[in-house]
């Protein structure tokens, strides 16, 4: 039975992931977000359930406890983990699913489903990344550099992953994305029963 496709994508804050998968989302590309639950304190603008599932540490534990997550991990002092049983039902729908997920994460969810796409975001400049993180002017200037310290790390390990996009501009990285969406699909993997069918049609 043909299946939906998983898609990961990671990058460093700043980077522009969540506004490529906003816009990206917003196109007719079979592409569904799996919402994340997490410990973090919700922000301003963000809605719970939509954003993520925000969570107790409490409640976050006994979802482990539950084996009810794909994957988990503690970052920046906050458990970030993603339902399994909403990321099941989609991929057996036929549904593409994307995660926002970082580094080890993705890395637990590719042991997994070997089969998942991993796609990183990479800032044009660590130069416009410091820019970007200073103009959204949420942070004090130690956290921006423990941010920009951290995106060095999670950077050498853009290798690691499928596809990398870079955010220099956003309509070409929402385009690129819809790019590895739309080839994906046409893997020859995932359409063994569409040659059967011509062959023995």
């Amino acid at each position: 039975m043909k299946r939906g496709i998983l898609f990961v994508v990671s990058a460093p804050a700043g980077c522009g992931k969540d506004t490529i998968l906003e816009q990206a989302l917003k196109r007719d590309i079979n592409l569904h977000y799996s919402v994340s639950a997490t410990t973090r304190a919700i922000r301003v603008g963000e809605v719970d359930g939509v954003s993520y599932h925000f969570k107790t540490r409490e409640e976050f534990q006994q979802m482990i406890a539950e084996n009810q997550l794909l994957e988990h991990t503690e970052y920046c002092g906050n458990f970030y983990g993603t339902p399994r049983k909403a990321v099941e039902d989609m991929l057996s729908e036929e549904k593409n699913v994307v995660l926002k997920i970082e580094i080890e994460g993705a890395a637990n969810v590719k042991k997994m489903f070997p089969e998942a796409v991993l796609i990183f975001i990479l800032p044009p400049s660590m130069e416009e990344l410091s820019r970007r993180l200073h103009k959204r002017g949420t942070e004090d200037e130690e956290t921006i550099q423990k941010r920009l310290l951290q995106a060095r790390t999670e950077l050498s390990r853009a290798k690691e992953y499928d596809y990398v996009i870079v955010n220099g501009e956003l309509e070409k990285a929402v385009d690129d994305l819809a790019a590895i969406v739309s080839a994906e699909g046409f893997r020859e993997s995932l359409n063994t029963e569409l040659i059967d069918r011509i062959i023995n049609g």
